[in-house]
This record gives structure tokens, C-alpha cells and sequence, in this order.
């Protein structure tokens, strides 16, 4: 470990930017945040400006170093971590976008993806890249760009066409288009990477006609991949860790091992689990994915992700007006003995991993007379429990490893109620970690592991701390799980 050594991580989300340096002990040290704006030219479309992007980061970068009490020599390294699947297009000899970036919450290709379901591609699909189709990843958005940017194709033509993931657009712009790349954990968003191979699927570039050329090397998730330039900062630092935001997550929560497991309770939730070494494929539901890949070696995964969780809270307090702030919920929670038979699905967008079913809604079920604001706030809370339970459940029978710790990060983990909840559903100890900006932390020891702050995985796992360790008290909740999935069943396919 080196001490005074800092890292410098970048977290690109999906409406801000973000800047954290971290110190050699894993501690958060300064940070500096800018929003930028979201476009919906129509319905189901979401863009970005790509250059907003670069802005607002740029911005982020400085407003952090402003805060920090270093000097710029002091940092070891860059690491980044970004929104997945959003897309980026632009001209290699001009750096110039060609259009705005498609975001991964973006519908515009879902007749794309249906095409592809009715030519027979799904078994490929998803034997190659571990991804089901979906519009939601990167491959069909590029795809989309050739077809309807007049200059995309002839761009192409001229091998000036660039298409990227976030990080590569970041990466490109920081290094002054010295550096074009993506790690695996991105390239295996795009639903044209082969995840056993680790190369760019040439059956699937060719049946979405995507130029080869205009894709990004694909590099492992540490290790320097590039020079940020002299201009940002007044030195030149090496860029050395890159992975997306989930996957950073679970790296930044040291799960290191098989079957560790780590759920993130933000707008919506997203599970990974550990898998070790070699791909497990699902039956239920689940995406295949790769975890990280450091030293050579690849660790996979498998994530499962549920569309609405901090969303549902922040219902009650914006839609409802039930509550002013997310605590509010946990004490409308704790005031009363149980939920009073009151379930809710919070499946205002759909329902995704185990049921992927994008015609259900949500619904408030069970309630009586006596039903109060008490009783509804627990029920949504519960909620989100429940349907990380369906994640956990899914996993533990697909991989065959029970789960023997859960760690939680995102900002609803905050809630005293949800996670004793979550542990009594689980019946295995939820860790709260002492830094809860785990997907930041995680990119911070990529970087800091490719260029020595960090020499190990033992050293980054005896830096990280927990603020809150959860025991379960309560296991006999088959019950209430019998209810939950009664009630999901109620509001499947509502709209179709």
C-alpha cells in the first residue's frame, strides 16, 4: 500500500457526473458533482449530449480537486466507472459526435429486437454474450445510428466512425483520441460480445452490419490504458481502471469470492453474484455477465435487476405526498406490527429479472378498512425486499451456492427497516459498508491496483469497512413470500 497515494475515480451516471478521490485506506477524501440535462425528443426515446457529458465531468473533475487539500502530483491514477449501454457516435478525425447518445433506458429499437426474436437469434444471443434481447443494450443502438444518421455510413466507409460505450467516449476525449477502448465489463453490455471468447462477435456485427473497425479494443478492467492529458489537470495521469457501474460495485464491495453478493438498492436494484472463473447460464431469467477481469483472469457473474425500488419510495414522498423524506418511511414502518395484508408491486415500468414481463403494472393489493399510511409504507418497503428475494432465490438455484453474506450499497440501504427486512427474508447477514459510493470505490482500486497503491485483492479487502452489520431475527417469513408472489401474479401482463 502506498501511502499518500491518491486515485482520482470518475463515476459517469445517468443524469450527473461525479468526481470522488479516494485515499490509500479506501476514504473518501473530496468530490465534485454537475448534473446535465436529459432529452426525450419523443416518446420512448432518451439521449444525451455527449459533449454535456465530457462537460459536466470535466467540471466534476475540477470542482473535486478544488475542494481536496493535494496537490496534483499526489495522484497515483484515473479510474471510471459509467452508466452502461448508453451509446456514442462520432468522427475518429474530428472528435466530434454525430449525434446525440442513445441512452440505455432508450426504446426507440424494440422492433429491432423483436425482428431478431422472430429470425431465431435469441438461443445465439444468449449462448454468446449471456444477454437476453432486449433494446436496452448497446448493439441495436448502433445499429440504428448506421441506419438513420446520414453520415454514419459513409463515415464507416471511410473507417472514421466511432462507436462507444461511455467509457470509451471519456477515455477518447481525456486522452485526445490517443485512446480508443472499452473493457470487457462494457463491451459485454453491447449484445455483440462473445463473453467465452472475449472478442467482438463477427456473426452478430455482421447481421447488425456494424463495421468492426468502428468498435473499441477491448482491454481487461485494470491496467493503464491510457494518458489523461496535460490539460485537464496540469499533468498528464494514467487512466488504469475502467469497468461499469454495476460491475464496479461488486469489485468495490470486495467480493472476491464465489458466491458473494452484493445488491444495490438505488433507483431500482441490482444483484450480482460472484461466480468465479467460468459462466453460469440461467434458467431463470437471469443475465450472464462478466464480473471483472484483472491479471489475466476473468471472474464472472450473474445479475438480475428489478426496474423500481428507491423509485417506490420516493413515490410515497412525491406522488403520494405520504412522507417529506425516505427516513419518514421507515418510522410510518416501524409504528405498526405488520403490513395489515397489504402488498404492493412496484411494477410501475414493468417487471424485470426472474419475469421480464414489460406489460405488468403495479398495484396496491390486500387492503381493508383498517388498512392506514403505516401499513402502505411498510408494504412498499417490504416490496423491495421481496422482489431482491426473487434475485437471491433465482441465483442461489442457478449457480448452486446459497448465498452466505449479502453486501448493500445505494441509497435506500440507508433504511434500518428494509435491510433487517432483507435479512430476516435472506436468513443471512446483510453488511452495510462504512463508504456506500461502492461503485466509485470499485473503480478507484482497479486503477489503484494497475499501478501499485494496491498490490493485492487481500489488501483491498482489509481496507474495506462496514458501518452496519444485519442478523437475522425473524426467518419464518414463507408466508408473507406466498402472498408477495400471489400478488405479482395479479399484475402480470396487465397492459397487454
Amino acid at each position: 500500500m502506498k501511502i499518500g497515494q491518491y486515485i482520482l475515480a470518475l463515476d459517469q451516471g445517468t443524469t450527473s457526473s461525479r468526481a470522488i478521490l479516494f485515499n490509500c485506506y479506501g476514504e473518501i477524501v473530496a468530490e465534485g458533482q454537475k448534473e446535465f440535462p436529459q432529452i426525450y425528443p419523443q416518446p420512448g426515446y432518451v439521449e444525451h449530449n455527449p459533449v454535456q457529458i465530457l462537460e459536466s465531468q470535466l467540471f466534476a473533475i475540477r470542482d473535486a480537486m478544488n475542494r481536496a487539500e493535494i496537490s496534483v502530483e499526489e495522484i497515483a491514477a484515473i479510474g471510471i466507472t459509467n452508466q452502461r449501454e448508453t451509446t456514442v457516435a462520432w468522427d475518429a478525425k474530428t472528435g466530434i459526435p454525430i449525434c446525440n447518445a442513445i441512452v440505455w433506458q432508450c426504446r426507440r429499437t424494440a422492433e429491432l429486437c423483436e425482428q431478431l426474436k422472430a429470425e431465431g437469434w435469441e438461443p445465439y444471443i444468449r449462448e454468446k454474450t449471456g444477454l437476453i434481447i432486449d433494446a436496452y443494450f448497446a448493439g441495436t443502438k448502433m445499429k440504428w445510428i448506421l441506419d438513420n444518421v446520414p453520415e454514419a455510413r459513409q463515415l464507416a466507409k471511410q473507417g472514421r466512425l466511432r462507436f462507444g460505450t461511455v467509457d470509451s467516449w471519456l477515455i477518447y476525449s481525456l486522452t485526445e483520441g490517443e485512446s480508443f477502448v472499452t473493457d470487457v465489463t462494457n463491451a459485454c453490455r453491447t449484445m455483440l460480445f462473445d463473453i467465452h471468447t472475449l472478442q467482438w462477435d463477427k456473426k452478430l456485427l455482421e447481421r447488425l452490419e456494424i463495421p468492426e473497425s468502428a468498435l473499441p479494443k477491448v482491454v481487461e478492467s485494470s491496467g493503464v490504458v491510457g494518458m489523461c492529458h496535460a490539460s485537464v489537470l496540469g499533468r498528464e495521469i494514467p487512466i488504469a481502471g475502467v469497468a461499469g457501474d454495476q460491475h464496479a460495485a461488486l469489485f468495490g464491495q470486495c467480493c472476491f469470492e464465489k458466491g458473494m453478493t452484493k445488491n444495490t438498492y438505488g433507483t431500482g436494484c441490482f444483484v450480482l453474484m460472484n461466480t468465479g472463473e467460468t459462466p453460469v447460464k440461467s434458467k431463470n431469467g437471469l443475465l450472464t455477465t462478466i464480473g471483472w477481469s484483472v491479471g489475466g483472469k476473468v471472474t464472472y457473474a450473474l445479475e438480475g435487476s428489478a426496474f423500481n425500488a428507491g423509485s417506490a419510495i420516493n413515490w410515497l414522498r412525491d406522488g403520494l405526498k405520504l412522507i417529506q423524506k425516505p427516513a419518514d418511511a421507515d418510522r410510518l414502518a416501524e409504528s405498526v406490527q405488520d403490513n395489515g395484508g397489504v402488498y404492493f408491486v412496484p411494477a410501475f415500468t414493468g417487471l424485470g429479472a426472474p419475469y421480464w414481463d414489460m406489460y405488468a403494472r403495479g398495484a396496491v393489493l390486500g387492503l381493508t378498512r383498517g388498512a392506514t399510511d403505516a401499513h402502505l409504507a411498510r408494504a412498499v418497503l417490504e416490496s423491495i425486499a421481496f422482489e431482491s428475494w426473487d434475485l437471491f432465490h433465482a441465483m442461489e438455484e442457478d449457480a448452486g451456492i446459497k448465498i452466505p453474506q449479502l453486501r448493500v450499497d445505494g441509497g435506500a440501504s440507508r433504511s434500518r427497516f428494509l435491510m433487517q427486512f432483507q435479512c430476516d427474508l435472506l436468513g443471512c447477514p446483510v453488511y452495510r459498508p462504512a463508504c456506500l459510493e461502492t461503485t466509485a470505490l470499485g473503480a478507484a482500486m482497479l486503477a489503484g491496483l494497475a499501478v501499485g497503491v494496491w498490490n493485492s485483492i487481500e489488501e483491498l479487502s482489509a481496507i474495506w469497512k462496514t458501518s452496519k452489520i444485519y442478523e437475522p431475527q425473524n426467518t419464518a417469513q414463507q408466508v408473507l413470500l406466498d402472498t408477495w408472489h400471489k400478488a405479482v401474479s395479479r399484475c402480470r401482463d396487465w397492459e397487454n
